[in-house]
């Protein structure tokens, strides 16, 4: 995702950041590079290097910092993001257990009931349009049980 624009908010010790989603908003207390009063932001930008996906600020001292738009997201909890990273996740793990399973991917396909196409763009980990629905199948297909956990924020499962 790129972003349009970002600028620094001192007041409330945050950057806003602006994507086509919307606006998020990344305190300077997850910054690895943190202003202070004695070493302000003096400028940030949209890093065009790397590919309008990321920002980067500079302070009074020189120093800089970079933040990817990822951490923005993460930090934020967008629903779009986390969907994102459970198919990558999901998807590494049906590529993994492909390479594992005894069964020929003709078979694997045969059981989907869907075409090989279709099926190598269930392993691609690039893309996003799949469901997770096909992956689920996949899985199943797989011999893999998947288990969804669902606890609160912060804590960890035992």
């Amino acid at each position: 995702m790129k972003i349009k624009k970002v600028r620094e908010n001192n007041h409330k010790k945050v950057f806003e950041v602006e994507t086509h989603r919307g606006t998020y908003r990344f305190p300077y207390a997850r910054l690895k590079v943190r202003p202070s009063r004695d070493d302000r932001i003096v400028k940030v930008f949209v890093d065009k290097e790397l590919g309008g996906e990321a920002f980067t600020y500079v302070l009074e001292s020189a120093r800089q910092g970079t933040v990817h738009v990822d951490q923005v997201l993460d930090y934020n909890r967008d629903p779009m993001y986390l969907r994102d990273l459970m198919l990558y996740q999901m998807t590494l793990e049906a590529q993994k257990r492909v390479a594992e399973s005894s069964l020929s991917r003709r078979e694997i396909i045969r059981r989907l009931g869907t075409s090989p196409a279709q099926f190598y763009r269930l392993l691609d980990q690039s893309n996003y349009r799949k469901s997770i629905d096909h992956l689920l199948s996949l899985l199943q297909v797989l011999d893999c049980d998947v288990k969804f956990v669902f606890r609160e924020r912060g804590r960890q499962s035992a």
